[in-house]
């Protein structure tokens, strides 16, 4: 498919992942791109939905309600049903409204809690999510379903990709509703600032996590908008894992903190263990990340310290 020449619909295209989509649609020489902002579209109305997809060619959907284990502990219930309203609404009217392609973004959340590692797109239904955050895994789950049954039924172009978690510059640092990477750089950079004697982590340390660098993210999902047409799911990820222990220790090091770690046992460590097979997105679009994880969280490190700069101080955190 060439983007160049269709209407393309960015849902989220104003938020972390959908501002580098953007910029790489742009890169391609797509000028014809809509992004609808939440404060005026609510998709999860569906008369809403109807008008976002009028005339469009391609829909990517990336808007979602997301945070870290402390926000779907807190508001499991909207985590479940927004997401679920969003998702299914908006891929009917985009099949009624004759849209040539829907693009739907899950969760690697959506996998089950112990799936052999590393997680292969055929074990998506081998068991129940991990419960931190099972709603909002399986509200998201449910769009392969619904694109599987879409394709099935009416021959409707819909494709399905399961992106690992995500970092890199203008990811939320907001500690009520940041993921790990964001919320380590946060609290490592502020007890630097601040000559904190020792900055508390949740968990335990010991499980692990795969992450990808947001262009490359990017990247690969316009690249199965290119290239990708199956009802098959594809994982988007790095091939790379690593432990929450380590990482810890690694963004410390980066930042150039000093001071002791201590881990709070009494918080939740989310699933035990996360690292994708990536042959998948590879055979069937070449897709293969190319940011080295230091060389990624190097670059976020630098994008929150901007972002700072101008402060007389670091705002203090909660830890």
């Amino acid at each position: 498919m060439d983007l160049r020449r269709k209407r393309v619909l960015v849902t989220g295209g104003g938020g972390f992942l959908g501002s580098h989509l953007i910029e790489k649609l742009t890169e391609r020489g797509v000028r014809d791109i809509f992004v609808p902002r939440s404060d005026e579209f609510d998709l999860r109305d569906r008369v809403v939905c109807r008008e976002v997809v009028r005339e469009q060619d391609v829909v990517i959907h990336l808007a979602a309600k997301v945070g870290g284990i402390g926000l779907n502990q807190k508001i499991p219930g909207e985590l479940f049903f927004d997401n679920l309203m969003m998702g299914a609404q908006l891929m009917e009217e985009a099949r009624l409204a004759g849209v040539e392609k829907f693009v739907a973004l899950g969760t690697v959340c959506a996998y089950p809690k112990f799936t052999p590692t590393p997680f292969r797109e055929d074990d998506l239904w081998s068991g129940y999510p991990e419960e931190t955050n099972a709603p909002y895994g399986l509200a998201k789950k449910m769009l392969l379903v619904q694109a599987q049954a879409y394709r099935a039924q009416y021959g409707f172009d819909a494709i399905y990709l399961l992106p690992v978690n995500l970092y890199g510059p203008r990811d939320n640092f907001n500690p009520d509703s940041s993921h790990v990477i964001p919320a380590l750089i946060k609290k490592a950079v502020e007890a630097k600032a601040n000559n904190r004697p020792y900055l508390e982590v949740w968990g335990t340390g010991s499980a692990t996590r795969e992450f990808l660098y947001v262009e490359d993210a990017a990247e690969g999902i316009v690249l199965a908008t290119e290239r990708y047409s199956s009802p098959e799911p594809v994982n988007l990820g790095s091939g790379s894992e690593i432990s929450i222990r380590n990482l810890t220790h690694l963004i410390c090091n980066l930042v150039g903190y000093n001071g002791d770690i201590r881990w709070d046992s009494t918080k939740p460590d989310g699933q035990p263990r996360r690292k994708l097979d990536t042959s998948r997105a590879s055979h069937e679009f070449g897709f293969k990340s190319t940011t080295s994880f230091e060389e990624g969280l190097t670059k976020t490190i630098q994008w929150y310290k901007s972002t700072i700069s101008t402060e007389k101080e670091a705002v203090p955190v909660t830890v």
